[in-house]
């Protein structure tokens, strides 16, 4: 094929970043914003129509020249740099589809004042950019690891001097500069797990970075999932190129700790970098001499990452408060809220939610195992970035950002099957408007009935390729 379309897709995409800014200008999270809008009092603001008409028109054309080249990238440079322009107009407009950069901004301040933020709110001190906070979570713990406390405090601090405006805006551009390494060390890192994998370059880069996730929620909301994301796609790119190795593979192992000292989600990828690491067969020696190190290396960075802050392991029990927010992007929670519905035709009031979010973190677990087991006659780096896709759907929330964690691997593991994770990135681009607003919030119905619905097909589909698999071993068995 022709540089046109390739270069017509490059300039879409721009056209469409600029959009973006332009709504984040106008609409976006800003931090004298409503902090309980609805689609409807979105419309009937100042700009409103004008921002939802920038927002959807500007996703769309990002959204389209991304999917339209995602098997067709004419280079792993030419893809970094068209990453890189779409990213650049977002870099430079306040912060767009999240307001949680404000609440990194208050946990530092809670820290650097001594308070310990797996403890108390950001209400305590109180924060002094607390109006910038959805109420929802002004009274619980933070739930980062204990590496982004620690840099969170280093970044409040270092704008102590200044006025609590401008502070706040230097705070929101640090936290960018954070997203922008994070980002940055994934596009370093994702082409040495690309090679490893017989993935083209170009196109994992092409599918990890340039989707319009990547600018809206990693950049533009500064969200510190950017710099979990770099120091995972470094530590597994360490694992894969040093297998056997002790001393790399120990230094592998510290950065995928420090990516769980971040967000404790990464350390999901910990027991299947252990299966990368070894050279030859699986064995159990093999797995004591060449796995150890792996293991070890993240233990001793999120234990000495916790140490350094002076915090204890209070932000595993902030995970929990995800669990306020229900919406039907989480595929157990929809099916809670089916149930929910259903009986409500009967007349029964019946919360099946913690019934249903539990049932999903025992098939969670249930899976996580069953994928490292297979993994060890297999691929471990892909079955990494499955575990990692199964985390995400069968968490009690979901967030667009969260699928970023595993897209990050998939692209750089595998060189079919790509276009369902793609998919999911590309409509979970359409989920959240310019300030923040999550579109499930107000789509409950039909949401969560469709949700379910998917859930069931998908899972016909999974017994049926399980049924299939066994047919030719049960064949080849009744043969001799």
């Amino acid at each position: 094929m022709t540089d046109v379309p390739h270069h017509l897709s490059r300039w879409l995409g721009l056209s469409g970043s600029v959009l973006l800014a332009v709504a984040a200008y106008l609409g976006g999270a800003l931090p004298g914003s409503e902090l309980r809008p609805t689609p409807v009092t979105i419309w009937q603001s100042r700009h409103g129509p004008l921002v939802l008409a920038l927002w959807l028109v500007g996703t769309g054309l990002l959204a389209w020249a991304w999917w339209s080249l995602r098997d067709r990238v004419p280079s792993a440079r030419w893809a970094l740099v068209t990453a890189g322009l779409w990213v650049l107009p977002l870099l430079f407009a306040p912060p767009l589809g999240s307001r949680d950069v404000y609440a990194y901004a208050c946990q530092g301040a809670s820290y650097a004042a001594g308070i310990n933020p797996y403890e108390q709110g950001v209400s305590a001190l109180p924060c002094p950019w607390i109006d910038t906070i959805s109420y929802i979570w002004r009274d619980t713990p933070a739930p980062y690891g204990p590496l982004f406390v620690l840099l969170a405090g280093a970044i409040v601090r270092a704008t102590g001097s200044l006025d609590t405006d401008t502070a706040l805006a230097v705070n929101i551009a640090l936290f960018r500069v954070l997203a922008v390494l994070g980002v940055a060390t994934a596009a370093a890192c994702l082409p040495v797990l690309a090679r490893r994998c017989g993935v083209p370059v170009g196109r994992a880069l092409w599918l990890a970075l340039a989707s319009p996730l990547v600018g809206v929620h990693l950049i533009s909301g500064a969200h510190n999932d950017a710099l979990m994301i770099g120091l995972l796609a470094a530590g597994l790119a360490v694992v894969a190129a040093n297998p056997g190795r002790r001393w790399p593979l120990l230094a592998g192992g510290v950065l995928l700790g420090l990516a769980g000292a971040v967000k404790v989600t990464a350390l999901v990828v910990v027991p299947f970098a252990v299966l990368a690491a070894l050279v030859g067969p699986y064995r159990i020696r093999a797995l004591w001499r060449d796995g150890l190190p792996v293991a070890g290396g993240a233990l001793v960075a999120v234990v000495g990452a916790t140490l350094a802050a002076g915090l204890d392991l209070g932000w595993i029990a902030g995970l929990e408060q995800g669990g306020l927010v229900i919406a039907w992007t989480s595929p157990p929670t929809a099916v809670g809220q089916t149930v929910g519905y259903v009986a409500a035709l009967f007349g029964a009031d019946v919360d099946a939610l913690p019934v249903t979010r539990a049932i999903g973190m025992v098939v969670l677990a249930v899976l996580l195992v069953w994928l490292w087991w297979r993994a060890r006659t297999r691929d471990p780096l892909w079955h990494a970035g499955l575990a990692l896709a199964a985390t995400v759907a069968l968490a009690p929330l979901f967030h667009p950002w969260y699928w970023l964690w595993p897209m990050a691997v998939l692209a750089a593991t595998t060189h079919r099957a790509t276009r369902w994770f793609a998919l999911v990135a590309l409509i979970s681009a359409f989920l959240v408007l310019p300030d923040g607003t999550g579109l499930p919030r107000f789509t409950k119905m039909p949401g969560a009935p469709l949700m379910t619905l998917l859930v069931i097909v998908v899972a016909v589909r999974l017994v049926r390729s399980a049924r299939a698999a066994r047919r030719p071993a049960t064949a080849v068995s009744t043969a001799d």
